[in-house]
């Protein structure tokens, strides 16, 4: 008898745990001995970037994460009637759903208020508040079965241009600049130890902006801006370049070919021109 009540308890407690999983138990949460060491993604100096000053479309932007295990090959930004939603790649199929919040909200949360990744594609859709400031979300592991925190930075500066909107641009028009020669204070920031020259020489013609930029190291064979390639104006000293300069007090990116690197390579960094700076 005792071994039958024995086999009863078993049984009861397999039905349990199917009866769980079938309707989907994600209660768990990863305590601090399963996580890997967290980066803050938010850079100091960051402003958050809203809907408000994009126009509608969608558009390829680049994602930091503040866990290196939880890895996105690819976003797609969809900016439309004053929202934005992130449609994230993931790289493998790790990750089962995500969530807009925290792990502990996660663990609460309804199955419907889940978002699910698509195991083909390995694709799916949040919501972005703002671009610039750190999304809290949690994403659930498929080997683990426990929800993980995670915090995701939409960077501004790797929108295109087009993404602007010129209500959110400062430029040569909305500060009345003249056609002519000016100087500007300009400060690069990125993965590499280059620096510019500050400050650079800015010209404004037919309202349009372009900027004499001057590297601190002569190992750079060629600089991108908002996709076009350009090649140096010097042939001795330390490398210097023509680009434009769509507009002032946010970051543009340039991509910078290194040649100091071995092979040449090509690193990210920003430049910001500073609008209260401008002098003629």
């Amino acid at each position: 008898m005792k071994k039958i009540a024995i086999l009863l308890a078993l049984v009861l407690a397999l039905l349990t745990m199917v009866s769980a999983l079938a309707e989907g138990d994600h209660s768990g949460v990863a305590d601090a001995s399963e996580m890997t060491d967290v980066v803050d993604v938010v850079e100091e100096g960051m402003e958050p970037v809203y809907a408000e000053s994009l126009n509608d479309g969608t558009y390829e932007v680049a994602v930091d994460c503040s866990s290196s295990m939880f890895k996105i090959v690819g976003c797609a930004l969809t900016v439309e009637n004053g929202e934005m939603t992130a449609l994230l790649t993931l790289k493998s199929d790790a990750y089962l759903y995500l969530f807009p919040g925290t792990a502990e909200e996660a663990a609460a949360a309804a199955e419907e208020a889940l978002v699910v990744v698509d195991p083909d594609d390995h694709t799916c859709a949040i919501p972005v508040p703002a671009l610039d400031a750190g999304v809290e979300c949690a994403a659930y592991s498929a080997r683990k079965q426990v929800w993980y925190p995670r915090t995701l930075l939409f960077r501004a500066d790797s929108l295109p241009e087009s993404a602007w909107n010129a209500a959110s641009l400062v430029t040569a028009q909305t500060l009345g600049l003249a056609d002519g020669d000016y100087t500007v204070a300009v400060a690069l920031e990125g993965s590499g130890k280059a620096t510019l020259e500050s400050p650079a020489t800015l010209h404004v013609a037919d309202g349009a902006c372009t900027a004499d930029i001057v590297f601190s190291t002569k190992k750079i064979d060629y600089v991108i801006v908002d996709g076009e390639k350009y090649l140096p104006t010097n042939t001795e000293g330390n490398a210097a370049f023509t680009v434009p300069v769509s507009g002032f007090d946010r970051k543009l990116a340039i991509t910078v070919d290194s040649t100091a690197i071995k092979p040449a390579t090509e690193v990210a960094y920003t430049m910001t021109f500073d609008s209260a700076t401008i002098a003629q």
